[in-house]
C-alpha cells in the first residue's frame, strides 16, 4: 500500500509538473508568435484609449495581461502613439473611454498633454464615460476628460466632481492597546511619515504642509477644467466640492457635451476601425533612428540590491540595477545622453545615495542626464534626481520631502501579553541599538541622532549645490516638506513643468542637437523577454512562490520600507490616500 502511496504521489507531480511546462511553452510561443506577427493598419482608423486601464512605467508592459485581454499601457508608449498619431493621415479621431481611472494627477496630466498635441494636429478627440464616480469620487475623472473636444457621459451616469481629500491613517492608538513604544527621529518638523506611529492626527506642520499641496493641485484641476470646457474658472472652482451632478445637471453646467451610450459616442469620432493604441504603436512605430539616448526608469520604493522585474512583479527600485544601467550607459559610446524617469516615494538612504554618485559620473563623462518625473519623485526620489543637468516635473507631481527619519519599534511590553519572555546576551555598548526588545539608551539616542543630523547635512549640501540655492534657503525648503511640481518650480527645485514630450526637448537641448532631432530611446538594462519571464517564474521554486503570495497583500505596501528596513536611515515620503 505504500508502494502505491509513493508511484501515485510521483505520478501526479510528473504530470504536474508537464502540464506546467506545456503551460509555460504554450505562453512562451504564443508570445513569441504575438510578438513577430505585426497585423496590417487599415487606411483609416479611429485610434481606442481605454483610460481605465493599468499605466506603469515600464517600457515593455506584462505580454502575459494583453495576451489575456487585459489593457496594459506603459504609459511612456501611450503618449509616443498619441504623438505620432497626430501626424499620421490614417488616423481620423482619438476615442477614449473613462470610468474610474487609477491614473495619478502627475500622470494624467502627461495623457492630458498628448491630447491637446493631438488636437491641436486639427484631429478629434471624444471621450465616452460610463460615468465618473458611482458614489465615489471622479474629480480626477472631470480634469482628465477635460482635455477631449468631445465629453459624452451614460445617462444613468453621474459626475463625482467632489473635490479633493488627503486621508492617512494613524495608528498610535493600537500600538499603545499593544503595548508597542514607536522610537522615531526624523529631520524635521515636515517629514511626517512617522506621525503615523506616533500621533493620532495630524501635527500642525503636517497639515500645513498638506493643506499647501492640496491647493495648488486645486489650483491646477479648477484652471484645467476651466480651459477645456471653456467655462470661467470661477464657475469651476463653485462647482468643485458640489458634486456628484446627474447626467442632466452636469450637461447644464457644462462639464459634459453630450448625454448617451457609446455607440452615439463612438459614431462622432467617424465610421473608421477601432485599433487600440499599443496594437496601432506596435505596427506604426518607425524604425530606430536618431541618436542613441539610454532610457533608464526608477519606479517604486528605493532599496539596496537588485530591482525585481520578474513576472508578476510591481515596479521595484533596486539601486544596484540602477547603477549598473548608468555605469552601462557611461561605457557605451554610441549613447549621447541619458533620459532618467523616476517615479518613487524614496527609501534606503545609501541605495539613493549609490544612484546620485552614477548621476554625477555620468555627467563628468560627457553623457548630459536629463530626469523625467512621474506621479512622485520625493525623498529618495528627489535624492536621486536632483543632480541631473534638467530636472523637469508635472504641475501635479509631488515633489521633495527633502529630509529623513529612522527608528524601531519597541516590543518590551508586548511580548509579555502573548506570554512570551526573552533573554539575551551581548558584547558592545550599543549592540541592542536595533533590538525590537530593548529601547533606546540616552547612548544610542545620541548616536542615532549624530547619524540624522549627517545624512540630513549630506541631503541638503548637495541638493543646494545642484540646485545653486544657497544654503540657508534650501533649509527652509527642505525640513521634509512636499512640495507640487507647480510649487517647486516656483521654488526653484525644478527646472520646468512637462512630461516626456518636454524631456525630449530638454535632451536635444544638452545633447546640443537640432531641435527637430529624432531621438532613439533605448532602454538600460534591457527589458527581459517573455521567455526568460516565464523561466524565472517557473524555476524559482518556493521563494518564488513566497514572492507572489506576499505582492498579493497589498494592502500593506505602505508599510513594507518600514518593514523591510528597520534600522535603516530612510528618505521615504509615505504613500496618502487622495480622493
Amino acid at each position: 500500500m505504500r508502494r502505491l502511496g509513493r508511484f501515485l504521489v510521483r505520478f501526479f507531480a510528473v504530470i504536474g509538473l508537464l502540464t506546467l511546462a506545456a503551460l509555460a511553452f504554450g505562453l512562451w510561443a504564443v508570445v513569441q508568435i504575438a510578438d513577430k506577427v505585426e497585423p496590417a493598419l487599415p487606411k483609416r482608423l479611429v485610434l481606442t484609449l481605454d483610460l481605465d486601464g493599468k499605466f506603469h512605467e515600464g517600457s515593455g508592459g506584462d505580454p502575459f495581461a494583453r495576451l489575456a485581454g487585459a489593457k496594459d499601457y506603459p504609459l511612456r508608449r501611450a503618449v509616443e502613439a498619441i504623438d505620432h498619431a497626430a501626424g499620421d493621415a490614417r488616423v481620423t479621431a482619438l476615442f477614449a473611454t473613462l470610468g474610474h481611472s487609477s491614473l495619478g494627477l502627475a500622470n494624467a496630466q502627461e495623457i492630458r498633454d498628448a491630447v491637446g498635441r493631438f488636437r491641436a494636429a486639427g484631429k478629434p478627440a471624444v471621450v465616452f464615460a460610463e460615468t465618473m464616480g458611482e458614489f465615489g469620487t471622479g474629480t480626477l475623472d472631470c480634469y482628465l476628460a477635460s482635455a477631449f473636444g468631445q465629453v459624452w457621459l451614460q445617462p444613468s451616469g453621474d459626475v463625482g466632481l467632489t473635490g479633493l481629500v488627503v486621508e492617512s491613517p494613524f495608528v498610535k492608538g493600537t500600538l499603545d492597546l499593544l503595548g508597542i513604544k514607536p522610537q522615531f527621529a526624523g529631520r524635521h518638523e515636515f517629514k511626517s511619515a512617522i506621525e503615523m506611529f506616533t500621533e493620532t492626527g495630524f501635527s500642525e506642520p503636517h497639515r500645513q504642509n498638506l493643506g499647501q499641496l492640496l491647493d495648488s493641485w486645486t489650483l491646477q484641476i479648477v484652471d484645467g477644467i476651466a480651459a477645456g470646457r471653456r467655462l470661467p474658472p470661477d464657475k469651476v472652482r463653485a462647482l468643485l466640492g458640489k458634486g456628484p451632478f446627474l447626467a442632466s445637471e452636469a450637461l447644464s453646467a457644462g462639464l459634459v457635451d453630450h448625454v448617451g451610450y457609446r455607440d452615439a459616442a463612438l459614431g462622432t469620432a467617424g465610421d473608421a476601425k477601432e485599433v487600440d493604441i499599443l496594437d496601432y504603436w506596435d505596427s506604426a512605430r518607425p524604425k530606430a533612428r536618431g541618436a542613441k539616448v539610454a532610457l533608464i526608469t526608477g519606479a517604486g520604493p528605493i532599496h539596496r540590491g537588485e530591482s525585481d522585474h520578474g513576472f508578476g512583479a510591481s515596479e521595484d527600485f533596486g539601486s544596484e540595477t540602477v547603477a549598473k544601467a548608468f555605469r552601462d550607459a557611461i561605457l557605451d559610446k554610441d549613447v549621447k545622453a541619458i533620459l532618467f524617469r523616476v517615479d518613487s516615494p524614496g527609501g534606503s538612504y545609501t541605495a539613493s545615495d549609490t544612484v546620485w554618485n552614477e548621476v554625477r559620473r555620468a555627467r563628468a563623462a560627457g553623457k548630459p542626464v536629463v530626469v523625467s518625473m512621474g506621479n512622485i519623485a520625493a525623498s529618495g526620489g528627489y535624492f536621486v534626481a536632483m543632480g541631473a543637468d534638467r530636472v523637469i516635473a508635472q504641475p501635479g507631481t509631488i515633489t521633495g520631502s527633502i529630509g529623513v527619519f529612522a527608528g524601531k519599534m519597541v516590543l518590551k511590553d508586548f511580548w509579555p501579553k502573548l506570554g512570551i519572555s526573552w533573554d539575551a546576551m551581548h558584547r558592545g555598548d550599543n549592540a541592542t541599538m536595533w533590538s525590537a526588545n530593548t529601547p533606546f539608551t540616552p547612548q544610542v539616542w545620541e548616536r542615532m541622532n549624530a547619524l540624522l543630523d549627517r545624512i540630513y547635512a549630506d541631503f541638503t549640501g548637495k541638493a543646494s549645490a545642484a540646485r545653486g540655492i544657497p544654503a540657508e534657503r534650501m533649509d527652509q525648503l527642505a525640513r521634509g516638506r512636499i512640495w507640487s511640481g507647480a510649487d517647486a518650480k516656483a521654488a526653484g527645485l525644478v527646472d520646468r513643468l512637462g512630461g516626456w514630450h518636454e524631456a525630449g526637448v530638454a535632451v536635444r537641448e544638452t545633447a546640443n542637437l537640432p531641435p527637430e532631432a529624432a531621438l532613439n530611446l533605448v532602454t538600460f538594462p534591457r527589458p527581459s523577454k517573455p521567455l526568460e519571464l516565464l523561466a524565472e517564474a517557473f524555476s524559482g521554486g518556493p521563494a518564488a512562490e513566497i514572492r507572489v503570495l506576499a505582492r498579493a497583500v497589498r494592502l500593506l505596501e505602505p508599510l513594507l520600507p518600514l518593514v523591510e528596513q528597520r534600522g535603516d536611515a530612510l528618505l521615504w515620503q509615505p504613500p496618502m490616500v487622495v480622493r
